[in-house]
């Protein structure tokens, strides 16, 4: 029975344990989320305080830091006064100045958590971290491993607790040193509180002491806690809770003091002479709080102001009627934002659209041969529909001397001796040329492109494992009729409309699913794209349609495609059902894209070192080419870095403002929908998916350490699921520092285009999104269609904002500046 009393509720405790670990879930389903999330129902900037005070995160820029970006003019100095100025009031504002410019401060005390347990090294001269962590972290990745070890952990299907004392009671040897610990987990009380009696002493003092312990390695704890609360993260799913971890990292510190002090050691409570800060006594602010919390609001409004005056200067265009060359529609990715700048500047005549990358279909999806279905829409969703794959004629190729056989003894010498040479001699010749190999993570093998899926459902009882295999017709119309009238796309079609999902490449990288569709659940959006165009081409949807207001002209085509956006290359699917006549125009688009990619990759240069930025765009494009698919390139892309805004409008509001691939780019049209019913779904998912994404690279931009990874080098891949630095470490929850080197911690400025008493009432509907604006992690703008008025939501309601500055620079052309400017570029207006 777990403990219930009113000075240690153990149920309570591990409750809210779990709910500030880390909650990043395996390698394969690495999801962007809000690193802070624990903290989300408080404002953004007292609970990053409160934050940093628990648990020593560092949530902002340094002081140095941004003093220097004042100097630098990033930070404006009239955008700083400003902020002052409202926030402390005018007579205020030379001494705030200088306390912002020049004051000294004391730096942060040490964090609360992990004071208690250091009572262990003051008064017993044992460092029970380095003593018991070693075997804590073998024994936890033994049992959770993927695949990666040899041999399977000898106990199976049964809890990682019970699996213990089965071991412990078969092995000729003992994980511990001394008799006591392993009589308790054989005969004795193996509760908590019990365990945590002999340790601490002190029911009062219990849950820091569990809080000290967890967040010494909060990324084990938090990996753990992932795992029991979605067992289905782990192919090959294991029975763990926190519970049975907390009990057997007690026992490994009973033992480690067993042995190295004897049984006379005395618990905690009789050698502590002051008991530390409650860990969650109230946070108090100090002057440097504050000072930080006007650095920061200078900085992000020294970027969205000059963002917003480009939108609200931008010319007015006239509605053009005429039938388009095509149109496509894309993820609203930023790393998108550029490649269909490109494409309208080439050709004037198309039309892009933005959309979550999963475009609306919810389902899981199983390739040939493969023995589990993979989840390919936003991971709150839990999918009804499965969709299979069928006649793939292409086997997944293998590198031969990866091989069970290569483990054996006679097996490994034979392999060594012969495949092994021609392995080293692959790995040389790789160093000088890389190439597409077995091992390469690439999103065009997520599925074949020739292969056929099964997404109309046919007959009732066509199921599997309680999934409905493919959608019925009526449901088929009701996802395309939502997507379209979602992005504002109800008439005047083009002869073909490309659906365009976006996955990634990368070798020895792994994080991988970082790179691909956070939208599909870290997966490459290949099958929605061709579902989705499948479903808007069959004629008895576009019947259905027809009747609620949709004509799609008999010659326009939805064509599926993969942008892998490493590569900069783009696949399309079922080409061969297009007419003659959309043949041609196929032909002559594909030119198009193929311009537009080798531009893009060029944009994307500027930031990679390696590569000559003034080289032509096909040049640069086959170095870029090159780049994804060698081994020892730690930033095959720079994924999400500098993402900073999310815009839902027209696309009209944003064309031809260069955005610097900065923004995610929502496509929206307000006429289409007065009364906001498709805007709620688009915040619904925008206020989570972007503001998470942005949330991780800020936090883990700020603090690369606790909320980060650190540098990807010395990572070694613990068990198929995590990463860690050496044999021992602990896990790495974040992003690495060569994913946010060149971000700026700023966080999402979401933009809607929009009449503003209309997404206020629009966002207080769904309470989740609701708190991500009025707690102010995600800020938020309205620009009124009408009068292209500002409003800014401050409090609860919007207020008129009128930027500082009055307009943007115009640029002709962008390649000169481009090929100059490594940095994060300025807002300009595209002439």
């Amino acid at each position: 029975m777990k403990t219930h009393d009113s000075l240690f509720d153990e149920h309570e405790v591990l409750h809210d344990l779990k709910h500030f670990l880390p909650a990043q879930a395996p390698l394969k389903d690495f999801i962007h989320h809000n690193t802070l999330h624990a903290f989300q129902t408080d404002k953004f900037y007292e609970a990053t305080q409160r934050a940093s005070e628990l648990f020593g995160y560092k949530v902002s820029l340094s002081l140095d830091e941004f003093r220097e970006l004042y100097k630098s003019e990033r930070i404006k100095k009239e955008v700083l006064d400003k902020i002052v100025v409202e926030k402390k009031g005018a007579k205020a504002l030379k001494e705030w100045q200088n306390n912002l410019i020049s004051k000294k401060y004391a730096p942060a005390a040490l964090p609360r958590v992990g004071a208690l347990r250091a009572n262990w090294k003051k008064h017993y001269r044992i460092d029970l971290d380095s003593l018991v962590h070693p075997i804590l972290f073998r024994v936890l990745c033994s049992y959770l491993d993927q695949g990666i070890s040899i041999w399977n952990f000898p106990i199976k299907d049964k809890t990682f607790l019970a699996s213990m004392r089965e071991l412990e009671k078969n092995s000729f040897s003992s994980i511990f040193r001394s008799s006591r610990a392993k009589d308790l987990l054989l005969n004795g009380n193996c509760e908590i509180s019990s365990l945590l009696k002999i340790l601490v002493g002190k029911k009062e003092l219990y849950q820091q002491y569990l809080y000290d312990q967890q967040f010494a390695h909060q990324g084990w704890s938090g990996m753990v806690s992932a795992i029991e609360d979605q067992p289905q993260t782990l192919l090959d799913r294991r029975k763990i809770s926190l519970h049975d971890v907390i009990v057997f990292e007690l026992l490994l510190e009973i033992d480690a003091l067993d042995f190295h002090c004897g049984r006379n050691w005395q618990p905690l409570k009789e050698r502590i002479i002051q008991t530390p800060i409650p860990l969650f006594a109230p946070v108090e602010k100090t002057e440097l709080n504050e000072v930080l919390t006007l650095w920061q609001e200078a900085f992000e409004w020294s970027y969205y102001d000059q963002v917003l005056t480009g939108l609200q200067n931008k010319k007015k265009e006239s509605v053009d009627t005429s039938r388009k060359s095509f149109q496509a529609m894309f993820c609203i990715d930023d790393r998108e934002c550029s490649l269909r700048r490109y494409l309208e500047e080439f050709d004037p005549a198309c039309e892009t659209f933005g959309t979550p990358g999963f475009f609306g279909v919810e389902f899981f999806y199983q390739p040939e041969d493969g023995k589990f279905y993979t989840k390919v829409c936003p991971a709150p969703v839990t999918p009804k529909y499965l969709i299979k794959e069928i006649g793939n004629k292409h086997r997944r190729k293998k590198d031969v001397h990866f091989s069970k056989h290569s483990h054996s003894f006679y097996g490994g010498w034979l392999i060594s001796q012969t495949l092994g040479f021609w392995s080293a001699a692959k790995l040389f010749i790789n160093i000088f040329r890389p190439s597409m190999s077995p091992a390469t993570a690439s999103s065009f093998k997520h599925m074949d492109r020739f292969s056929t899926l099964t997404i109309e459902n046919k007959h009732a009882n066509h199921h599997e494992n309680d999934l409905q295999i493919g959608f019925t017709i009526d449901e088929m119309a009701i996802r395309v009729e939502n997507l379209l009238k979602s992005i504002g796309l109800i008439d005047n079609f083009a002869p073909i409309v490309y659906v365009i999902g976006h996955g990634a490449s990368s070798v020895n990288n792994p994080h991988y699913a970082a790179y691909d569709c956070g939208a599909c659940a870290g997966r490459a959006g290949s099958v929605n794209s061709r579902v989705i165009s499948f479903m808007a081409n069959h004629p008895r949807v576009r019947a259905i349609l027809s009747d609620r207001g949709i004509v799609i002209p008999a010659d326009t085509q939805f064509i599926g495609g993969l942008h892998d956006t490493t590569r900069d290359e783009i696949v399309y699917f079922d080409e061969n059902a297009l007419s003659p006549k959309n043949q041609e125009r196929h032909n002559k688009n594909e030119t198009i894209f193929e311009k537009a990619l080798d531009y893009n990759a060029k944009e994307r240069s500027r930031r990679f070192e390696s590569i000559d930025t003034t080289l032509s765009p096909q040049k640069i494009h086959e170095k870029i080419r090159t780049r994804s698919v060698s081994l020892f390139e730690p930033r095959p892309e720079l994924n999400h870095a500098t993402n900073a805004l999310c815009i839902i409008g027209r696309r009209s509001l944003s064309k031809d403002v260069f955005l610097d691939r900065r923004a995610f780019l929502n496509s929206f049209d307000y006429q289409v929908d007065p009364e906001g019913k498709y805007l709620l779904n688009i915040l619904n998912a925008a206020a989570p998916v972007c503001g998470g994404i942005n949330l991780e690279y800020f936090f883990s931009r700020v603090d690369n350490q606790k909320l980060g990874a650190g540098t990807k080098l010395p990572h070694n891949v613990m068990g198929l699921f995590g990463v860690a630095n050496g044999i021992d470490g602990d896990l790495r929850p974040g992003l690495p520092s060569q994913m946010i080197e060149v971000h700026d911690p700023v966080r999402l400025l979401m933009i809607v285009e929009h009449f503003p008493e209309l997404v206020l009432k629009t966002i207080q509907k769904n309470p989740a999104t609701y708190e991500w604006f009025i707690n102010e992690w995600v800020n938020l703008a309205v620009i009124n269609p009408e009068t292209q008025e500002i409003s800014v939501f401050k409090n609860g309601e919007f207020v008129p904002y009128n930027p500082l500055v009055n307009h943007v620079d115009t640029v002709n052309n962008m390649t000169s500046l481009l090929e100059t400017h490594h940095e994060n570029l300025p807002v300009y207006s595209l002439s």
